[in-house]
């Protein structure tokens, strides 16, 4: 992947996504959604990885056909709302390691506190994509990458459902070299730091504790 950011614009990401902007779309219903598109987004930030080739026996003859080279690769999941996104990717890629890191947005100051990270280990020769239903102000996901890349990982990928102009600006300043895939660029953050017009909290809405 070149491109710094990548809009998903296929038409069953975005009928999917219109369904869970609405307020009155259910938990249930939405945290089903979320693991649809999020196989449908898996497919484009998954788009490039190395292949190699082995020699298989299909009922007819032999033949020699492609596979992923490489590492299983990582998918790191930033607490709590990434979840919603890695439970759908882990049924397309079901061999890939999982790492979990644990960020809380302080309320008064925006900026991301860490009180959780458990990564897969050989980081350096995974690729890891990390994913985030938000790119809000972009705090926590440069704080996650940091992380991620002091631990060792050198190619990384960020999913997420929705960015903010703000969030993917800060992200490209912070970690030009990793590019970012999301369903929508809406309009601006407000001034909780919320997205706009947004769907609300991601994981308040995923889980039902609103």
């Amino acid at each position: 992947m070149t491109e710094h950011l990548t809009i998903v614009t296929h038409p069953l990401v975005q009928h999917k996504l219109t369904l869970m902007r609405q307020k009155e779309t259910s938990t249930a219903v939405f945290r089903q959604l979320l693991r649809e598109i999020s196989q449908l987004l898996a497919y484009e930030v998954t788009r490039g990885l190395p292949m190699t080739s082995r020699v298989i026996e299909t009922p007819l003859m032999e033949m020699e056909a492609p596979v992923l080279a490489g590492r299983k690769l990582a998918l790191i999941s930033i607490l709590r709302a990434g979840n919603g996104l890695l439970d759908g990717m882990l049924e397309l890629i079901p061999s890939a390691r999982v790492g979990f890191i644990g960020l809380y947005r302080d309320e008064e100051t925006l900026q991301p506190v860490k009180y959780y990270f458990k990564v897969p280990d050989q980081l350096g020769q995974r690729l890891s994509i990390v994913v985030d239903p938000m790119l809000a102000t972009g705090n926590s996901s440069v704080a996650a990458i940091s992380m991620l890349k002091e631990a060792g990982a050198r190619d990384l990928r960020f999913l997420c459902l929705l960015a903010a102009p703000e969030g993917v600006a800060r992200m490209r300043e912070a970690h030009p070299d990793v590019p970012v895939v999301t369903a929508a660029l809406d309009e601006r953050l407000n001034e909780k730091g919320y997205i706009l017009p947004g769907l609300g909290d991601a994981g308040d809405r995923m889980f039902g504790t609103k």
